[in-house]
């Protein structure tokens, strides 16, 4: 090998090494590699830069700002809410991996992941299940869908742009569904047949406890239809069913005796304490609303914030009751919840006397900075509501499919698709002004353009010819099939070690020139290169889903191996099979 290959095989193993340590950001080690591969001149400064403008980075970071429409505007909530009915383990696990997947093709699963997560623990707290049993499937569930659509994962978007940078046909939209549809249902049956039972057992899932620091406490209004009318508070179990805990029963101005064993009317309002999560689910699914709200009016279109303040030590406000603050005249405000540390308020919201270092939760129409110049509070933390109206989770579905539509009948290139996608669900208000690029993960999206060079570097230097000729000489005198086979396994090994998006940008030219060096089409070898990389299930590390659960679900290590050689075993028989099927060889 020459001087320049060398190199580049230094920097490719010191690469390896850092993203398998985990000591180092993956996107810091996609700037280490960059700024190396230009120091030792293995690649120019426009080809170390060509990464920010390929149009796999710029559709990934398109898709995140699509993805953040559809969570922000409360598009799924309606399936959200079924899933949480399910008390069933067994059935709440297949149930989410049936939802999952097939939005997978099309959501961003790091997004569908992290929307998801908070409903399993919930159920899982709420049926005393081991989250361990739940929270593995449902990551490799996103998985199997991200890989069934060129959307579906940036891995698969990185190999469709390496694709046509080596001259070979783009692939199209469903390209990858028919061989992705298959892999999934056979996940899907694996899990839930066998990977199930191998799954770490845990400890029971703790119910919450009412006395938790750091709950809100606020009133909810039952309203006509609500299933929560003529039941008593104590046959309703809220606690167990919701994770929100009743402190009193407000009639008018009455507190009602005994309010455990009262039934409950249209029209009363419950005093309730817990998260805030939990008390907006309970909302939603008990057809509830918070009494501070219902007389704050409409949004009227326009966006409204979530604003946690602090009552500051010496405030002039300090013994006032909440109800004389008038906030929504000084703020355009409404008091929704309150936290007190360390005590449990009982009294309705507009009678509690406050003291510094209370914690109110505002929902305001206007923007934080006038709360910022209030010298009765501290703003600790603002997010844009997440409440929605139906006409923008209506909004953010359609301009979802028209994106999928315009892009897989060709009628405009993916990332023009994607981008025109993302202004359409600004202009609809899916997403806030603040939150598009707080969602938008730029860790990813630094590492796709500063890891791409390294493959220009591989091609130049003559690397990537040395290791097809060292894998030819393994494969011998055996059918472009092993030579494919030896493509995914190698790829599906790099994976778990250094992630999905470095191992394709490492392995998409390596495959290309396998291919040739064995006459065969280079187009099945870069579509298992996609497969292998987007299927990675035998760590925690190797694709962000299987981190995000590793420490939710209490699981070892060695869980994932278990669960997932088998699982990436299959799928790779499975794949030697269906790929020369569907894309042949020669």
């Amino acid at each position: 090998m020459s001087l320049a290959a060398w190199g580049t095989l230094a920097i490719v193993l010191g690469a390896i090494a850092m993203f398998a340590s985990e000591k180092v950001r993956v996107d810091i080690v996609a700037l280490i590699v960059l700024v190396a591969l230009v120091l030792f001149e293995l690649v120019t400064p426009s080809e170390a830069l060509a990464g920010f403008s390929n149009e796999a980075t710029v559709t990934v970071a398109a898709m995140f700002a699509l993805s953040l429409g559809i969570e922000r505007s409360g598009a799924l909530n309606p399936l959200i809410r079924q899933l949480s009915r399910i008390r069933r383990p067994w059935l709440l696990t297949l149930a989410l991996m049936l939802a999952i997947a097939p939005m997978g093709a099309f959501i961003k699963n790091i997004a569908l992941v992290a929307m998801f997560l908070p409903l399993a623990l919930r159920v899982c707290a709420r049926t005393r299940t081991s989250p361990s049993r739940v929270l593995m499937p449902m990551a490799f569930a996103a998985q199997m869908g991200g890989v069934c659509t060129l959307l579906g994962t940036s891995s698969n978007l990185l190999a469709d742009s390496l694709a046509r940078k080596y001259g070979l046909t783009g692939f199209g939209v469903f390209e990858f569904t028919k061989l992705g549809a298959i892999l999934a249902v056979v996940g899907i049956v694996y899990l839930m047949l066998i990977g199930r039972w191998l799954l770490a057992q845990g400890s029971e899932a703790d119910l919450p406890n009412p006395s938790e620091s750091g709950s809100y406490v606020t009133e909810l209004r039952v309203k006509k239809g609500s299933p929560l009318v003529g039941r008593t508070i104590a046959s309703a179990r809220l606690g167990e069913a919701y994770g929100v805990y009743p402190l009193e029963l407000l009639r008018g101005e009455q507190h009602l005796w005994a309010p455990r064993e009262q039934n409950i009317e249209a029209g009363d309002v419950l005093l309730v304490r817990g998260e805030w999560e939990r008390i907006e689910d309970m909302r939603m699914r008990a057809e509830l609303e918070i009494n501070p709200e219902s007389h704050y009016g409409a949004s009227n279109g326009k966006t409204r914030l979530l604003v946690e303040v602090m009552v500051r030590p010496d405030s002039p406000i300090e013994g006032r009751a909440l109800g004389e603050l008038n906030l929504q005249r000084a703020h355009d405000a409404s008091v929704l919840a309150i936290r007190r540390r360390g005590q449990v308020l009982r009294d309705a919201l507009k009678d509690v006397r406050l003291i510094a270092g209370d914690v109110l939760l505002l929902l305001t129409s206007g923007d934080a900075a006038g709360l910022r110049a209030d010298d009765r509070f501290v703003v600790l933390h603002e997010r844009e509501d997440t409440r929605h109206t139906p006409r923008r989770a209506l909004a953010a579905a359609l301009i979802m499919l028209g994106v999928i539509v315009v892009s897989g009948l060709r009628w405009l290139p993916i990332p023009i698709a994607a981008l025109a996608g993302a202004v359409a669900m600004a202009a609809a208000g899916c997403y806030g002004r603040r939150d598009l690029y707080k969602g938008i993960d730029w860790k990813i999206i630094v590492l796709l353009a500063a890891i791409l060079p390294l493959g220009t570097a591989i091609e130049n230097s003559g690397l990537s010819q040395a290791l097809v000729d060292a894998g030819m000489r393994l494969v011998g005198a055996h059918s472009a099939l092993a030579a494919l086979l030896m493509v995914y396994l190698l790829t599906a090994l790099l994976t778990e070690l250094m992630g999905h998006n470095p191992s394709v940008v490492l392995m998409a030219g390596i495959a290309v020139s396998v291919a040739h060096a064995a006459h065969a089409d280079p187009r099945p070898f870069v579509i298992a290169v996609a497969f292998a990389a987007a299927t990675s299930f035998a760590t925690p590390v190797g694709y962000p889903t299987n981190t995000m659960v590793y420490y939710a679900g209490g699981y070892r290590f060695t869980d994932f191996m278990k669960v997932g050689i088998p699982l990436i075993a299959l799928f790779c028989a499975l794949s030697m099979i269906l790929i020369p099927r569907f894309w042949p060889l020669q």
